[in-house]
């Protein structure tokens, strides 16, 4: 495979002075399976991007339809077979299942022949998987993307030329796609100050005023309304949004606690799929850190007003990177722009392979294996430096 192939020529003498002729080259890692996720019909989908970058490492792709968007799913499968057949492609290059159990899933994740697995979904769903895959007798690399509640942290300085603006655009975010995005910010960081007194009440004010659209499935909206029901009924929160929906979406919703309860209830971590947030009141640069510690992996880490280079914003910002995938310093994290430089994925449980990204150009590297060739012939090594894969 053409792909990050690195040459050693080889050095006369034996080692460590000298070395033998190393080719370092990356192969296909087999079939793989990739089951769609719910939020994203096209673009974590049949031809979404986990399909783009396995195909494109030399890996045939069976692509697992989400029954949330099944017609869908058939239609754009249908329409890359005839694609498939107009180019004299192998048929198997990319198959189709659906409609299928959770032991279907298991067995098709277990299956001989499947040489990595992509999943985007609940945590529940993708730790099942993800066991199935380990347990297998021959382990294959799971690549599963299971959620993220994304917090974002509002330092005094990100205030200082007001709260309104900042907190109309914090509110488009949460709401955005009726908040079914992955990298939706869910968990906010507020110090316990004036300031922040008048910033969560222009949110609660701005994101009030939205009216998402319906969710994409009746189990999405189920799941919405219970996880908000849990957070109105727990102890320690502050309901600041209850207004009833108004039309065929569900209201958004926006709570309120203090730091100390919410960094030791694990039950306030978890994420809320959908146009909700936690606003969590802090008093001390100590309390974001430990906060960050608290909700552990996570996609996105957002820091607002860290611009200015202080042992509180280094010891903020070391704090974000050790949980964070992509650490965002402005604008909101609901959009994940297609680049070199893109990660998009972050510690347990936000991912289960953190060191690897599902969006982005490096992205063909999760279905990639390395392999060494030593004093390879010359034939060998143009096949692998610029040949087809293999």
């Amino acid at each position: 495979m053409p792909y990050r192939t690195i040459d050693d020529p080889a050095v006369a003498g034996a080692p460590p002075a000298g070395r033998p002729h190393l080719t370092r080259v990356l192969i296909p890692l087999g079939p793989v399976a990739m089951f769609s996720a719910s939020n994203f019909p096209f673009a974590f989908s049949v031809l979404g991007g986990d399909t783009a970058s396995a195909l494109a490492a030399g890996c045939p792709v069976i692509v697992k339809a989400h029954s949330g968007h099944a017609a869908i799913s058939r239609k754009v499968f249908e329409i890359a077979a005839g694609v498939v057949e107009q180019q004299k492609l192998p048929a198997g290059v990319l198959t189709f299942v659906e409609n299928t159990s959770r032991e279907g899933n298991a067995y098709l994740v277990q299956h001989p022949y499947v040489g990595a697995v992509a999943f985007t979904g609940s945590y529940q769903g993708g730790v099942a998987l993800w066991r199935a895959a380990n347990g297998r007798p021959r382990p294959v690399p799971f690549y599963g993307e299971l959620g993220s509640v994304n917090p974002l942290v509002v330092l005094p300085d990100a205030l200082s030329d007001g709260e309104a603006e900042p907190a109309q655009a914090l509110a488009a975010s949460i709401a955005l796609g009726c908040g079914q995005f992955c990298t939706s910010p869910g968990i906010i960081c507020v110090f316990n100050d004036a300031a922040g007194d008048r910033f969560v009440a222009e949110l609660a004010t701005a994101l009030g005023r939205q009216t998402p659209h319906r969710m994409l499935t009746d189990g999405v909206r189920r799941a919405y309304d219970d996880g908000v029901e849990r957070l109105a009924a727990h102890a320690g929160t502050k309901v600041l949004i209850a207004q009833p929906a108004t039309g065929a979406g569900p209201a958004p919703r926006l709570f309120e606690v203090q730091a100390d309860t919410f960094i030791s209830d694990a039950g306030l971590h978890e994420e809320v799929f959908g146009p909700a947030a936690v606003v969590v009141r802090v008093r001390s640069v100590e309390q974001v850190i430990r906060l960050l510690a608290a909700v552990e992996g996570s996609l996105t880490v957002t820091l607002w007003g860290a611009g200015a280079d202080t042992r509180d914003n280094r010891a903020i910002v070391h704090a974000a990177e050790q949980i964070g995938g992509r650490v965002l310093f402005g604008g909101v994290p609901t959009g994940v722009a297609v680049t070199h430089a893109q990660h998009h994925g972050g510690p347990w449980p936000a991912s289960t392979s953190p060191q690897t990204t599902s969006v982005g150009y490096a992205a063909i590297e999760r279905f990639l294996r390395p392999v060494a060739l030593q004093d390879a012939p010359a034939w060998l090594i143009a096949a692998r430096s610029g040949g087809a894969p293999s």
